[in-house]
C-alpha cells in the first residue's frame, strides 16, 4: 500500500472513531478531504485544476445529515432525506469538469438536493442558479449555503422541469437527477453556444450525455453510464418507460454495448480500473466481456448497476455468469476478495442485507455460476456489484443475469 491509501485509511478510521460522541476537528475535516481528493478525484481522472480545487475547498461533511458525517469523504452517494441523495465527489467533480465553468459563466442547475454540486460551482463560475422540488431539502440547503457564504448561489423551490426563465439564458445548465429527456424549457434557456450535462434515461438505465447548442438545436455526445434519482415532478409525470420490479433484470450483463469514446459499458457505472475486451474468441458469451486489473491492494476496481425489485412478489433471485480469474490474491485484508455482491434496499433507501457469491481466488479458467439468493421482503431496489473490490490479480467476468426465480 503507497503512503497516500495508508494515511487515508488511518485518517477514516480515526475519523469513525472520534465520530461517536465527539465533533471532528477542522483540520481532521480538511485532511480527510484532501486524501479523498488525491485518491478518488484526481486519482480517479479529473484533470482540471480549479475544479479539483474547488472540490479540495468545499466542506461536503457541512451538506450530509450528522448521522453521516462520518462518511461525508468516501467516494459515494449518501442518503439526505426525502428519497434522495447527495451524488459522490467524483461525479460532481467529473459533471463540473465537462461543462468547463468559467468565471463569467451564469450556471442553472437543476436538482438543488443538499447544496453540494451548487458550492462546488461557486467559486468556479459568476453566479448559480439552483432549483429544488422537494421544499424540505430546498430550506434546508439555502439555509446551508448561507451559513457557508456562498453568496453568488441563489436558490429556490420548484419544478427544474421548467427551468428559471426569468434568469434565462444561462451558459451552462447541470442537472442532477434523471429526466428520461431533455425537458424543452431547459433547451430555450440555454444559451446559444452553451453546455448542458444531463442524466437520460430510464430509472436504473442512464447515460450522461453532454450537449452543446448550436443554431438552437442540441447536439450531443454520450459520456458514460450513470445512477441518478429520478427527476420528479413533470418530468415523472411524462415517463413512458417505468422499472417492472416484479421482473427484476441486468441489462448488458454480456458487455455487449458500449458507449463514449472511451467505450465503457452501457448501464454500469462507478468504474474503476475496468476494460471491455473485444474478443469473440475468448469471451464466454457473445462478444466481448469485462476486465478488471488491480494491483494495488485495496484500491478500487469495480463497476455497479442498479435494478427494480419488490421483496413482496419476489422472494428468491437466480444469479448467473461466467467468471474468470488470474493471480488472485487478497486486498488490504482477507476480506477483501471478488465477489458478486447484490445489496438490497427499501423504500427510503436504507441498506437492508448484501448477498455474496464468492469469494474467488488463485488463476482459474472459465466457470458458469448458477445461484440462487434470498430477498427480503422489504427490498424495493437492488445494487449488484463486481469486481476485484480490492483484491489484487486479474478478473473477467461475463453473461451476467438476474431473474425471479
Amino acid at each position: 500500500m503507497n503512503a497516500i491509501k495508508l494515511q487515508y485509511f488511518l485518517v477514516l478510521f480515526s475519523c469513525f472513531a472520534s465520530s461517536i460522541g465527539h465533533a471532528q476537528s477542522l483540520s481532521n475535516w480538511e485532511q480527510l478531504c484532501d486524501l479523498m481528493v488525491d485518491e478518488e478525484v484526481a486519482g480517479a481522472g479529473i484533470e482540471n485544476e480549479r475544479v479539483i480545487a474547488a472540490i479540495r475547498r468545499t466542506p461536503r461533511h457541512e451538506f450530509v445529515p450528522r448521522a453521516q458525517r462520518a462518511r461525508a469523504y468516501y467516494d459515494m452517494a449518501l442518503p439526505i432525506g426525502s428519497q434522495q441523495t447527495i451524488s459522490p465527489p467524483f461525479i460532481v467533480a467529473y459533471m463540473t469538469e465537462q461543462i468547463d465553468p468559467q468565471p463569467t459563466d451564469r450556471v442553472l442547475e437543476i436538482g438543488t438536493g443538499s447544496g453540494y454540486q451548487a458550492a462546488v460551482l461557486s467559486p468556479l463560475v459568476k453566479d448559480v442558479y439552483s432549483i429544488e422540488i422537494v421544499p424540505e431539502l430546498g430550506r434546508t440547503a439555502a439555509k446551508t449555503l448561507k451559513r457557508l457564504k456562498y453568496d453568488n448561489v441563489h436558490t429556490k423551490i420548484g419544478d427544474g422541469f421548467q427551468g428559471w426563465k426569468e434568469h434565462a439564458p444561462f451558459d451552462k445548465i447541470i442537472v442532477t437527477c434523471s429526466p428520461e429527456k431533455v425537458p424543452d424549457p431547459l433547451v430555450e434557456q440555454l444559451a446559444e453556444g452553451g453546455l448542458m450535462i444531463v442524466p437520460v434515461g430510464e430509472r436504473y438505465q442512464q447515460n450522461l450525455y453532454l450537449f452543446r447548442k448550436r443554431e438552437g438545436e442540441l447536439q450531443s455526445e454520450a459520456l458514460r453510464a450513470t445512477l441518478f434519482v429520478p427527476m420528479t415532478g413533470t418530468a415523472e409525470d411524462q415517463r413512458q418507460l417505468q422499472p417492472d420490479p416484479t421482473r427484476p433484470e441486468v441489462a448488458n450483463g454480456s458487455f455487449e454495448t458500449v458507449v463514449g469514446e472511451k467505450e465503457l459499458p452501457e448501464g454500469w457505472h462507478y468504474l474503476r480500473q475496468a476494460t471491455v475486451i473485444e474478443n469473440s474468441a475468448d469471451a464466454a458469451d457473445g462478444q466481448r466481456y469485462i476486465h478488471f486489473a488491480n494491483e494495488e491492494p485495496g484500491r478500487g476496481c469495480r463497476a455497479l448497476q442498479g435494478f427494480a425489485i419488490d421483496g413482496r412478489e419476489v422472494s428468491k433471485l437466480s444469479v448467473k455468469f461466467h467468471i474468470r480469474g488470474k493471480s488472485i490474491r487478497p486486498g488490504q485484508d482477507r476480506n477483501q476478495w471478488p465477489y458478486v455482491a447484490i445489496t438490497f434496499y427499501d423504500k427510503r433507501r436504507r441498506m437492508l442485507a448484501t448477498e455474496a457469491i464468492g469469494p474467488y481466488r488463485d488463476s482459474f479458467e472459465w466457470i458458469h455460476v448458477l445461484r440462487d439468493i434470498e430477498v427480503p421482503v422489504h427490498s424495493r431496489e437492488a445494487i449488484i456489484r463486481i469486481g476485484l473490490l480490492g483484491a489484487t490479480g486479474e478478473l473477467d467476468l461475463d453473461g451476467i443475469e438476474v431473474s425471479a426465480e
